[in-house]
């Protein structure tokens, strides 16, 4: 057994809890597709560095084939554009190999069976893909990636790999721009809601894997039936993923921020909570527009859309002030939304549902009755 294939069988092998993969069809494949085809190059992130420093570990080099089966996500661009033999620079990550054990729990989460037609959005490396095409077959795959060089590097990739399934280059967010009718759909990018060509291309009863985003960076993996062509409903499901959100959906530029002032009042929540996983969640789903900074007691909100503003300050003698300005009153929404969910007792998301029609996309806590929010669609 080479060294690839001995790293490949102990992280597989080693994965436990809800990454443990049960399926022996999947296990073959995550054991018998070679990761660092699809690698190549990747960042790590220097510690200590503010804003983040990435580090390049150049293929071949001591210790890249031990990183490239270590359970983790790889970073291979930055700001869509810089690759690993840029050197050591700052950035954003705009392209990255997915953590081996959470592709493989997605796959097994989206149910799939012999002779599904799936369409996954956001081919990245490619290594989803050859698991995908590896356990149902290349004509059973058909993969679109928003940028063409990462494309073009994840075609070669598969054919090295001895995969060919279909590979388009475009916005997936519209779907398979030649139509078709699909019985899974899995997302490997985060949306801030579910792009309308899905539902209509995924057939009823079939099902779409999907992580919810947005500009304050909270997330929720859901798992949607598509009900009848334009409609949906689903529940998130346990556990914390993130992936990068699809560049049609990220927040646009904008300029520095300035602090001004504003109305002042007393918080009636404790501010930290919405640096809690399922807190952000619920904030972000109050105030969609709004970026999230900040931390603990001392948050800042500042909406995309309109300028509007609040931030939070501890006070000396106990509490916080929140100041808010502009036409929208960003955390009375967050504080009305963070007490509803107080009041349901804090579930984690698997507590929620989202439902979806032509006439809006709404997430709710507990039961389609219950207190709820709409994506900004």
């Amino acid at each position: 057994m080479s060294t690839s294939a001995e790293l490949r069988a102990a992280l597989v092998d080693g994965f436990t809890g809800d990454d443990m993969v049960t399926d022996p069809a999947w296990n073959r494949a995550a054991k018998s597709v070679p990761r660092e085809l699809f690698v190549g190059s990747y960042f790590l992130p220097v510690e200590g560095t503010a804003p983040t420093e990435y580090r390049p570990v150049q293929e071949g080099e001591p210790g890249w084939l031990a990183g490239v089966y270590t359970n983790q996500t790889l970073i291979t661009q930055l700001d869509g554009r810089m690759r690993p033999e840029d050197g050591t620079v700052s950035g954003s990550p705009s392209s990255s190999s997915t953590l081996p054990s959470l592709v493989l729990r997605m796959w097994h989460q989206l149910d799939t069976e012999a002779g599904h037609q799936v369409l996954e959005i956001g081919t990245g490396t490619g290594y989803s893909t050859a698991l995908g095409a590896y356990r149902l077959g290349d004509a059973n795959i058909t993969s679109i990636e928003y940028d063409q060089a990462v494309g073009e590097a994840a075609a070669a990739a598969l054919k090295s790999a001895g995969h060919a399934p279909r590979l388009i280059i475009g916005d997936g967010l519209l779907g398979d721009p030649d139509g078709g009718e699909y019985d899974r759909l899995i997302a490997t990018c985060s949306v801030r809601y579910i792009p309308q060509p899905w539902l209509y291309q995924v057939k009823p009863g079939g099902r779409i894997l999907v992580t919810l985003s947005g500009w304050s960076y909270g997330f929720g993996l859901a798992l949607l039936t598509v009900t009848e062509p334009g409609s949906a409903t689903g529940r998130f499901l346990p556990g914390w993923t993130s992936f990068m959100i699809a560049r049609p959906h990220d927040r646009p530029p904008r300029q520095s921020l300035a602090l001004l002032p504003g109305d002042e009042r007393p918080s009636r929540i404790d501010p930290e909570i919405i640096s809690t996983w399922t807190g952000g969640w619920v904030a972000q789903l109050a105030a969609p527009s709004a970026e999230r900074m900040g931390a603990g007691g001392q948050q800042i909100l500042s909406d995309v859309a309109t300028g509007s503003q609040a931030r939070t300050m501890p006070n000396p003698d106990g509490g916080w002030t929140v100041i808010q300005r502009g036409p929208l009153r960003l955390w009375d929404q967050v504080e009305s939304a963070v007490e509803a969910w107080q009041a349901a007792g804090e579930p984690h998301q698997d507590g929620f549902g989202i439902t979806v029609s032509p006439l809006g996309q709404r997430v709710w806590i507990g039961s389609e009755a219950g207190p709820g929010w709409n994506l900004p669609i």
